[in-house]
């Protein structure tokens, strides 16, 4: 019996990692070689909002690989969600009951990827009964190759990441993205970036969720938050973060789960003077 309970973990952690890796290699490859061919462009929940046939066929591509190994195992992408927060709710409840499920984003960072801007990513992750328990992250126009397994450490291309060592917001590169909703997460935005960047080195906006969280990992950028995300956006990139040392939490300070969509991640150094700093934009434009 002992052995049998061991199975899952020496033999399938292993297989689930390299079919997460072997997805997000061969899907990368693919959106990569359409680069600059994407004629139809639809939008979503707005004019900015958008989605293309490389987003559907990267994600069909990428859940008929892991159908392929694990028949049984759920699938929540971000081109399989109806737009709109109850479809997104409902989706998000039902997958998370789910005992495997596979969380994905065929390209995170689309309108990059329509401008040729090259900044995008294909994230997948997998998670346990709620859990995260691998990420990979990869970005094609860099061939970079973000992979972490829960206690096990995250590496790109086999050197393990670590997080940045800066202790103060002055210090500080972060990033941020600006969100859709323009009624309440942009003017929050707003406000936050301008509280913060008069009190850190600088700020970008690089347009890729993922891959925000993914350099928060290497320690290329020692922080980063945003508004109004999902889950596709983050839960492979969250466990980068955690696995190389830092933070995520939601922007009010309470543990990264699969709900969460107001995300901090940071190097775990500057995390508290960055909520603060958040808290305080925040009731400034409350007040």
């Amino acid at each position: 019996m002992n052995e049998n309970e061991k199975i899952p973990y020496v033999v399938s952690s292993k297989s689930y990692t390299a079919v997460a890796i072997n997805c997000a290699a061969k899907a990368g490859e693919w959106i990569k070689s359409k680069l600059g061919t994407v004629k139809q462009l639809s939008t979503k929940t707005s004019a900015q909002d958008i989605v293309t046939e490389v987003d559907k066929g990267a994600e069909q591509m990428i859940r008929k690989l892991i159908l392929t190994h694990f028949p049984d195992h759920a699938i929540l992408g971000e081109e399989g969600v109806a737009p709109g927060t109850e479809a997104y709710a409902k989706a998000l409840e039902e997958a998370k009951e789910e005992e495997y499920l596979w969380i994905i984003d065929p390209v995170d960072g689309t309108t990059n990827y329509v401008h040729g801007f090259p900044f995008y990513s294909v994230s997948i992750a997998l998670a346990h009964h709620g859990e995260v328990i691998i990420g990979v992250i990869y970005d094609p126009s860099r061939d970079e190759l973000f992979v972490a397994e829960k206690g096990k450490g995250a590496y790109v291309h086999g050197n393990p990441t670590l997080v940045s060592k800066e202790e103060h917001l002055s210090e500080s590169l972060l990033a941020t993205g600006f969100p859709l909703d323009s009624k309440v997460n942009l003017p929050r935005n707003m406000a936050e970036l301008q509280t913060l960047l008069p009190k850190v080195r600088n700020v970008r906006a690089g347009g890729s969720a993922a891959l925000h969280l993914a350099y928060v990992a290497a320690g290329r950028i020692s922080g980063y938050w945003e508004h109004g995300l999902s889950v596709w956006d983050v839960a492979a990139g969250a466990l980068l973060v955690q696995e190389s040392g830092g933070k995520v939490t939601d922007i009010d300070g309470q543990p990264y789960d699969l709900s969460v969509r107001h995300i901090a991640a940071t190097n775990g150094l500057i995390h508290q003077p960055l909520l603060d700093t958040l808290k305080d934009a925040g009731s400034e434009t409350n007040g």
